[in-house]
């Protein structure tokens, strides 16, 4: 995929959205053909970390024990503790996720973490994920884990052909989009069961602005 064409694309979709009160964010749309979700294959459910930060703190949240509750309260926005699991209740843990991207979890408590949060998380998408790096061991070091996951996006598709990526916010600089975007599209088109031949179109928008569509000059390759 040429750069120079996503950067054009980048540009298309600043001049279709007017200026607002708060930063809108740059969003890729991949919209995908022949693929059957039936089949686990043709399902996209995956973690990227991309080149650059999405220019918008990413909060993450820490349900650990006593090993690593000092670096979680340091590190993290919200942190539960292994004591706490029987007595938090469904409100509280509603109101946690309504507020962060990720929740982490310390590797040997899984079985309780499952247990006492799979219920509420699961089907928001938000159990800790060990593809993410969001399930650590009790002498892990966060600053490195909450770092990546500034970067970290969620790639899926669900009941619709269509993958949304976010890329960043307006006020970045285009060439970190691009990077962003290059990224995105080149990793999400290799991992498609037939590559290419799966994507119908590929836009790039603004919250409150209008898509601008992707012209593929260039057959894509696999980023290494």
């Amino acid at each position: 995929m040429d750069k120079k064409e996503i950067l054009h694309t980048i540009q298309e979709a600043r001049k279709s959205a007017k200026k607002r009160k708060f930063n809108q964010t740059l969003d890729l749309i991949i919209n995908l053909k022949n693929l059957d979700f039936k089949k686990e294959t043709d399902r996209v459910n995956t973690y990227l970390v991309l080149p650059h930060e999405l220019g918008k703190k990413i909060k993450v949240a820490a349900l650990v024990g006593q090993e690593l509750s000092t670096k979680a309260k340091a590190s993290c926005d919200h942190t539960v503790l292994q004591e706490n699991f029987k007595t938090i209740t469904k409100k509280e843990i509603n109101k946690i996720t309504a507020d962060v991207d990720f929740f982490i979890a310390q590797a040997n408590i899984m079985p309780q973490v499952a247990s006492a949060f799979g219920k509420i998380l699961g089907p928001k998408g938000l159990m800790p994920n060990p593809k993410a790096g969001c399930v650590v061991a009790p002498t892990a070091d966060l600053k490195p884990v909450i770092e990546r996951l500034q970067k970290t996006v969620h790639p899926q598709t669900k009941n619709e052909p269509v993958i949304r990526v976010p890329l960043g916010i307006e006020t970045m600089k285009d060439e970190q989009l691009v990077d962003n975007a290059f990224f995105a599209i080149n990793n999400l088109v290799s991992s498609l069961p037939q590559e290419k031949n799966n994507i119908k179109s590929i836009m790039i928008k603004l919250t409150m602005g209008k898509p601008a569509i992707l012209a593929m000059k260039a057959e894509t390759e696999a980023k290494k």
